[in-house]
């Protein structure tokens, strides 16, 4: 075995394993797989704190592979050893994809379900049984409702990208899930970050677990060569198309983040336009357009991927280059996810971050956040002083608009209560009147 490899040897994984890792072409275990894997071969359970592109997938992955071939009990129909949940259906399809090319030949088989498809391939699938099952929450929880899923054979639970779950909306879905599970079980639970939500989700759903921590965000954030550009707002498709003119041979792959689904369609728009091959994923897209976006983006005839932020989660795609931000993202959470598509595995990449006036606090609050300053590139055609007056013009402006609508909706409201009284009163008046007419008169009283 070649000397790189000694290094993987070192995790006692079995021979087929560490061939299908050397097909791969890896070089050394990264950190999260060099202190992960002999925990989970021992079977207890893990809480990992670690980004994508850290090696996470694999760090799982090898040793329940390593398990179910040792074990070699076959899923029975309607049922699977091992679960694991992701949040987004990009994510799960690639986990899915990474399970069953480390397993070739050892008889493992590997499923994946999640929405935005028919449902009765899944379920074919779910009633022959599968050994290794990656799942969406939501299509789970139909399947499960339905009938077509047990988890009676269950083994080994995995939570992926808990605290993107969290984010999306599904916590309440995990733990319907999780009150399906068998008890006896190996858990792991990975996150980026460690709210207290998910801090607390991890004490009730681990056991005496072992918790390994790799690659702090700022670490991350400091690998890639990153910018800030300013611009106004009208200028930023310009300023896009004059990078990919300046930067053609070196920008090999580039995802562009937009911050909603219809700037992501107008950004693909403009490109072609020019001459660029550029392609969108997000909310609006069916899943067979996503897919057929990422498969040209991963075979280099689309240069450009524009996504949003939840589609863009968990993709893990070779070679990107450049991650450019045409709209600051409104955390700074989401900046590290973003620009943690480039720089994958050791290697170097590129950031690039528009920022129109309206945008600086946003820019303020993401360089507070990873605790360095962008260096500021105003080696463009379009760059523009954006000043703190700005600033303060743009909360000025925000703040007399909103003061505006707030008078305005109190007008109204109190117009309307107005009205109502007003014809109370004059209801109230005209019965009176009524009733003072039709009052008999008493025999005998003086006129």
């Amino acid at each position: 075995m070649c000397q790189a490899m000694s290094s993987f040897k070192t995790l006692n994984l079995n021979n087929d394993l560490l061939k299908a890792i050397e097909a791969k072409g890896y070089q050394s275990p990264t950190p999260i797989q060099e202190q992960a894997v002999p925990v989970l071969l021992k079977g207890k359970d893990l809480l990992g704190v670690a980004q994508t592109g850290t090696g996470k997938t694999a760090a799982f992955a090898w040793p329940i592979i390593n398990k179910l071939a040792k074990d070699k009990t076959k899923a029975r129909p309607k049922h699977m050893r091992v679960l694991v949940l992701t949040p987004t259906r990009e994510l799960a399809s690639q986990v899915c994809e990474n399970f069953r090319s480390y397993s070739k030949g050892s008889g493992v088989f590997s499923g994946v379900i999640f929405g935005g498809v028919g449902k009765q391939g899944q379920i074919t699938m779910m009633k022959k049984g599968c050994d290794v099952l990656v799942a969406t929450p939501g299509r789970l929880l139909d399947l499960m409702n339905e009938g077509y899923v047990s988890f009676e054979q269950l083994d080994v639970f995995v939570l992926d990208e808990a605290d993107r779950m969290l984010d999306m909306g599904f916590i309440h879905d995990i733990k319907k899930i999780i009150a399906r599970l068998p008890e006896k079980r190996q858990t792991m639970l990975f996150s980026a970050t460690m709210p207290k939500t998910i801090a607390n989700l991890a004490d009730s759903l681990l056991t005496k677990p072992i918790k390994v921590e790799v690659t702090p965000e700022s670490t991350t954030v400091e690998k890639i060569q990153q910018s800030v550009l300013m611009v106004t707002k009208k200028d930023k498709f310009a300023l896009l198309k004059s990078l990919f003119k300046i930067h053609k041979k070196s920008i090999e792959k580039s995802l562009v983040f937009s911050r909603t689904k219809h700037g992501a369609d107008r950004i693909v728009k403009e490109l072609l336009k020019d001459g660029i091959e550029a392609v969108a994923i997000h909310g609006n897209k069916s899943q067979g357009q996503r897919d057929r976006a990422i498969k040209d983006f991963k075979s280099g005839k689309a240069k450009v991927l524009v996504a949003s932020d939840i589609a863009a989660r968990g993709i893990d795609i070779d070679g990107v280059s450049h991650v450019i931000n045409y709209n600051l993202p409104e955390d700074a959470e989401s900046y590290v996810h973003r620009i943690g598509r480039t720089a994958r595995a050791g290697r170097e990449g590129v950031a690039i971050s528009f920022c129109d006036p309206t945008e600086l606090k946003l820019l303020k609050n993401i360089e507070k956040s990873i605790r360095s300053k962008i260096p500021l590139d105003s080696d463009h055609e379009f760059h523009t002083v954006h000043t703190k007056e700005d600033v303060e013009l743009q909360e000025k402006l925000k703040k007399e608009a909103k003061e505006k609508h707030l008078a305005s909706r109190k007008k109204a409201r109190a117009n309307k209560s107005t009205k109502k009284v007003g014809k109370k009163t004059k209801k109230k008046s005209s019965s009176h009147t009524a009733k003072k007419k039709k009052r008999p008169i008493k025999r005998g009283s003086r006129r």
